[in-house]
């Protein structure tokens, strides 16, 4: 990722840090907790916790790994991280950092894990691969992602909400993008 792109793509995840803890019990918890569940992180391990947001699948991983475990939880945005922090009083096993994960250099997880991060990656196939990479021989990786089209429709009541309130006209259709080859059957490895 370039300097520009990652100053892009802080400066919007720091605006919308807010609003992302406010839909956390309602969305990004269930789902975080979900992604926990799935991976299983288990006591004494080590976890990534790719885009962490305000560690919705961090929070819990850490619960899981407990004090003897590690999760390294990280995030692009300074906001986001320092909710993380406010969030998880009494978890010294949780290590919040702020940076860009697909140029994270420690590796050998037992577990390495992303609730709805990894298609915000500029190049999702070769940042996602790059944390595939972090986890140990054997260990297990789990990335969420919105199911097809699941946010297309909300997108275009959104654009449509948007530009009849500001009197604009509606947003063009979104260019494809490598999200939308991805289903939940796709297997990779």
């Amino acid at each position: 990722m370039t300097d520009e792109q990652q100053t892009d793509y802080r400066v919007a995840f720091d605006a919308a840090a807010a609003d992302f803890t406010a839909l956390g019990r309602h969305l990004w918890d269930v789902i975080g907790a979900a992604t926990v569940a799935v991976v299983g992180p288990k006591r004494g391990e080590r976890v990534l916790d790719a885009c962490c947001g305000a560690g919705a699948s961090a929070i819990p991983a850490a619960r899981l790994v407990g004090p003897d475990g590690v999760v390294d939880a990280v995030d692009l945005s300074g906001p986001m991280v320092d909710e993380l922090r406010r969030l998880s009083p009494g978890l010294p096993q949780l290590r919040a950092h702020q940076a860009d994960v697909t140029t994270w250099a420690t590796e050998g997880y037992d577990v390495v894990q992303s609730a709805l991060g990894i298609f915000f990656f500029p190049d999702m196939t070769g940042g996602t691969e790059r944390l595939i990479s972090r986890a140990r021989p054997g260990g297990r990786v789990a990335f969420t992602i919105w199911r097809g089209d699941a946010m297309a429709a909300a997108g275009r009541h959104l654009g449509r909400a948007i530009a009849e309130a500001t009197n604009t006209p509606p947003p063009a259709e979104r260019p494809p993008h490598l999200i939308d080859r991805m289903s939940p059957s796709t297997s990779y490895g």
